[in-house]
């Protein structure tokens, strides 16, 4: 699945619930049901810089040259955030996570319905899920 089809299910699934206290509820489901990051990735390492609430994200590449996440988080809503942020990019090619315009966030209205701070935290999250396609891509190109 290609990664404007996820985003596209994920803006259908959200548009069918109005109340943003809903909205939040799914949210937090999406964190509840994050697979477990491996203890070994809760270092400083692989800490987001720039989110308020602690964030840990890895990355592999697979053998298929698809980039894998795994993530979590001590901050409930934020788990589900990076929950749908791994949903939209995880096992895409690093060309498709870097050329991919990530407009879920503003179709489901999450951008303007989350804190400054919850706001900055979500940018430093795509930024790095970006940063490792970029790492990623720069390995596949050397070879």
């Amino acid at each position: 699945m290609t990664i404007d089809q996820i985003q596209n299910d994920i803006v259908d699934e959200f548009s069918e619930v109005d109340d943003w206290m809903d909205r939040y509820a799914m949210i937090i489901d999406l964190g509840n049901n994050l697979p477990e990051i491996d203890e070994k990735y809760k270092t400083p390492d692989h800490l987001i810089e720039g989110c308020q609430s602690r964030v840990w994200l890895n990355a592999e590449l697979t053998p298929e040259g698809k980039v894998h996440y795994t993530a979590d988080s001590d901050a409930i809503i934020v788990k589900g955030i990076i929950s749908l942020l791994i949903q939209v990019l995880d096992n895409q090619t690093p060309d498709d996570i870097l050329n991919s315009n990530l407009h879920f966030i503003d179709d489901i209205g999450l951008s303007e319905h989350l804190s400054p701070t919850r706001s900055n935290g979500l940018l430093a999250m795509v930024k790095q899920m970006r940063l490792y396609a970029l790492a990623f891509q720069a390995k596949q190109n050397m070879k």
